[in-house]
């Protein structure tokens, strides 16, 4: 079965943790799929960066986000996308 979980990264004391697509019989830090983005708790704010077309392509196909994933996508807002208005053509 393929997930979506945290996979730690940094130095000892202070870690990120890249959000990856795994085959859940691998360990934490081994070999995964893909990376849909990252996460950091040691910044002020948390930063948060996810790819959430890739994520939802992954769950379509029948990926499980873990736990921790699953509340982390919940709690971060919405991107918002600001796009210029067409220019009129005189």
């Amino acid at each position: 079965m393929v997930t979506i979980r945290l996979r730690r990264q940094g130095a000892k004391k202070s870690p990120f943790y890249r959000i990856v697509v795994i085959d859940s019989r691998n360990a934490r830090e081994g070999a995964f799929v893909e990376i849909l983005g990252h996460y950091n708790p040691r910044r002020t704010p948390e930063t948060l960066v996810i790819d959430r077309e890739r994520m939802q392509h992954w769950l379509s196909v029948g990926a499980k986000a873990s736990d921790s994933v699953r509340t982390l996508v919940k709690r971060a807002p919405l991107p918002v996308v600001e796009t210029a208005a067409p220019a009129a053509t005189a």
